[in-house]
């Protein structure tokens, strides 16, 4: 199972977001298919919490309008980017209501959930609850001023916004009133030994910063509110708590319960209801959670820690939930943090490129391969205009784009279709060894998410091949027919071959040279857009898709007599002008 963390729907999703949790999550889902694997990709849209409700006040809209109309937009983001989801959802569902107030239920009765009198943090000016992540202020432990009420991010440690020294209010920065009021916490230290024993069972396997970050919580597991006292949100399922329209499930509670209920849901969509429990407990299905750096906490102690509670593992033990046992995160996939042009992308002060602006300018393979090769795979990256028209210039038009075009070209102008190869040379025979092995070292690194050196190996075979058809020169063998069939017979395969390399990052491109060298219909599979139906509830949309498509992560023969499509440009060549035009951008929306 692949896991994309949940956007939040309060806005648009610019390209740092996507850069963390979406296209890594779905460059490993196509390699993962491509190689034979079954694979569930599953998420959605993460639609409750105040902030939800902050900016639906400020567009006088209610939370639901807001909600429905990002959702909607965000789904159209990853549909331009082709993620490849098998279902692509939200936490305003029935379905996601009940398995949410389900999982609850499972931790409450094996006393992992518990209620307690506490102080909350209340907006003066609205009498509303100010969620932790929008309280500021110095943290008590290490001094840093701009730590947050949950936590900071300078020494790691979790918060409670009343720590805070001189807190003030994210939204309108007002100081926060704090008054007693009684909620629902999650035991986290009753998990200390079991997610101990997890997290170290991870070393060499995870992500050093992911599994050190991890680690160090561990040292001081405190008790975590599960509720707050909010209009927008899951109901808690308890008498006397059921009916109270003041109290919900805190928002990052039922989000990351959200893997569990798009399981769920797509097994229902399916047709197949119970088809869910093959991901979620066989002991053989792995499962990889793709996210920010700003959301380990959640995926590397809170959902392990929740899903473990409800299977009745913990220091004061119990029995699995009515569903039964479930699996812990196989892998957490965090990247660093993408900024641009020096500075942390930032909607309110503009300091931004949404996803729906980028491909209108852009093509979307352009950005995939940017996050690639060069985005914030293990540690924080600047995103810079000229290093992005460098790249697509001098890599994808220059070298993979390049070798496509005068190979195809060159075999379609003098034999009209894939030619058949003669006697090869030892030039011939190291360029087909060397394509052929790089499915081995690509795909080895792909499965580990080390996805700059998987697309770093790829382009090294694309340049390999340039260098071989520059130094064969078959446009100078004019006289000698048969060795320019194997030279561009030799090329076409290594042409065959680095498509299929590059499917998982360019998917789009792919499609076009699969075609170009005379493939029929879908090479990898695209998402499809759809509005489905809920019993009991509103239509809605969804992305989906049938992946079941031709990519095989392995080297194919090419066909010799296949008739040649005419070449067609794989990606378009960026003026340098386009660098100060998005700086002139910037500069006009600060």
């Amino acid at each position: 199972m692949t896991a994309p963390a949940w956007p939040y729907a309060n806005g648009p999703r610019h390209i740092g977001h996507v850069s963390g949790f979406a296209l890594p999550a779905d460059m490993f889902s196509r390699y993962q298919r491509m190689a034979g694997n079954k694979v569930l990709m599953v998420s959605g849209t993460d639609e409750h919490g105040t902030p939800i409700q902050v900016q639906a006040d400020k567009e006088g809209v209610t939370a639901r309008e807001l909600a429905d109309r990002y959702s909607s937009v965000i789904a159209e983001d990853l549909y331009g980017l082709g993620m490849s989801y098998d279902l692509f959802t939200r936490t305003t569902t029935l379905n996601h209501y009940a398995v949410v107030q389900e999982v609850f239920k499972g931790l409450y009765d094996n006393g992992y959930i518990f209620p307690t009198r506490t102080m909350g943090a209340i907006s003066p000016s609205t009498g509303r609850t100010l969620p932790d992540r929008y309280i500021e202020g110095t943290c008590p432990i290490c001094g840093y001023d701009g730590a947050r009420g949950d936590q900071c991010d300078n020494c790691g440690n979790q918060l409670d916004p009343i720590d805070l020294i001189n807190p003030v209010s994210r939204i309108n920065g007002e100081t926060p009133k704090f008054t007693e009021t009684e909620h629902f916490m999650l035991d986290l230290p009753a998990f200390t030994e079991v997610l101990g024993r997890y997290l170290r069972g991870k070393q060499g396997q995870w992500r050093p910063n992911v599994l050190k970050f991890a680690l160090n919580l561990l040292d001081d597991m405190q008790p975590r509110a599960i509720s707050r006292d909010l209009d927008w949100g899951v109901p808690i399922p308890l008498d006397g708590w059921r009916d109270n329209p003041a109290k919900k499930l805190y928002v990052w509670f039922d989000a990351v319960v959200g893997y569990f209920s798009a399981s769920v849901e797509w097994a229902r969509r399916s047709g197949d209801p119970e088809a869910w429990r093959a991901w979620w407990q066989d002991p053989e299905a792995l499962s990889y959670y793709f996210m920010g750096k700003d959301n380990i906490v959640f995926h590397a102690e809170i959902w392990p820690a929740m899903l473990l509670g409800y299977g009745g593992q913990g220091d004061k033990g119990g029995t699995p939930g009515s569903l039964g046992a479930l699996n812990v995160p196989t892998e957490v996939v965090s990247s660093e943090f993408l900024t641009m042009e020096g500075r942390k992308f930032s909607s309110s002060r503009q300091v931004v490129i949404y996803v729906k602006d980028f491909l209108e300018r852009y093509d979307v393979d352009a950005l995939r391969y940017y996050v690639a090769v060069a985005g914030p795979e293990n540690q924080d990256t600047d995103f810079t205009w000229s290093e992005f028209v460098r790249r697509n210039n001098d890599e994808l038009v220059a070298a993979w784009g390049n070798l496509v075009n005068r190979s195809v070209n060159m075999a379609a102008k003098n034999f009209g279709a894939i030619p058949e190869a003669g006697d090869l040379t030892d030039a011939d025979r190291a360029l087909l060894q060397r394509s052929r092995a790089a499915f081995g070292a690509v795909g080895a690194e792909l499965g580990r998410s080390r996805f700059k050196n998987s697309i770093t190996e790829a382009l090294d075979v694309v340049r390999d091949a340039n260098k071989y058809l520059s130094d064969q020169a078959p446009w100078k063998l004019k006289d000698d027919p048969e060795r320019v069939k194997s030279i561009l017979h030799t090329a076409l395969q290594v042409v065959d071959d680095a498509k299929t390399l590059l499917t998982p990052f360019l998917p789009n491109s792919s499609q076009k040279v699969y075609e170009m060298l005379g493939g029929q219909g879908v090479w990898s599979g695209m998402p499809e857009l759809e509005t489905v139906s809920e019993e009991g509830g509103p239509d809605y949309r969804v992305l989906t898709g049938d992946y079941a498509t031709e990519a095989r992560w392995e080297s194919m023969p090419i066909k010799p007599g296949v008739p040649l499509a005419k070449p067609v440009p794989l990606f378009k060549k960026l003026e340098t002008s386009v660098v100060d035009e998005e700086l002139a951008r910037l500069e006009q929306k600060a």
